[in-house]
């Protein structure tokens, strides 16, 4: 009778361990679910920041080229999102799609001379940051009035930016491109 005693026991203790470590997971679990949202768009509030002092600096680079003729090379990152130099329109686009709220939907906020437009779309917020250089440069890539999207990738860009003069309307050409 004492032998049946010790095997009932041993189960109850192997049915405890379980209901305990399925207790452990389940809470593992609800803590994941929280952290790991908040997570999310900590990164992506780094990524935006980073993308702002990106544009910061292509603006700054353009702005301070001087006369016809000069160059400069400025490295850029894109860990997410994506980068457009719009040339028809003469804009630089940023556009990330995040789980955070960047500023208040649908209006356009000034950083400096960014213009950063939160949209709100079904499961994510799409943030743009724009440069427009419509009324006083005249953008091309590569010699030609294009659309050139840069994606992420793991190494840095290497944009390098040229003054190319006047053109006939009196907007100062910047020819860039990519090396």
């Amino acid at each position: 009778m004492n032998e049946k005693r010790g095997k009932n026991k041993t189960g109850q203790v192997w049915i405890e361990t379980v209901i305990y470590t399925l207790i452990a997971f389940v809470m593992i679990g609800l803590v994941l679910g929280y952290a790991r949202p908040k997570i999310a768009e900590m990164q992506d509030e780094a990524i935006i920041q980073r993308s702002t002092e990106m544009m910061k600096e292509i603006d700054l680079t353009i702005l301070d080229m001087g006369g016809a003729g000069n160059q400069r090379i400025r490295e850029i990152t894109i860990k997410k999102g994506e980068l457009k130099l719009d040339c028809v329109n003469n804009k630089i686009i940023f556009e990330l799609e995040s789980k955070k709220m960047h500023s208040e939907p649908g209006r356009n906020i000034s950083d400096g001379s960014i213009i950063v437009l939160t949209q709100k779309r079904t499961g994510y917020n799409l943030v743009t940051l724009t440069l427009d250089y419509s009324s006083q440069y005249n953008l091309k890539f590569n010699g030609e009035k294009i659309l050139k999207v840069i994606g992420t990738a793991s190494n840095p860009y290497r944009l390098s930016i040229l003054n190319e003069g006047e053109d006939s309307n009196g907007k100062i050409v910047m020819n860039m491109s990519l090396s």
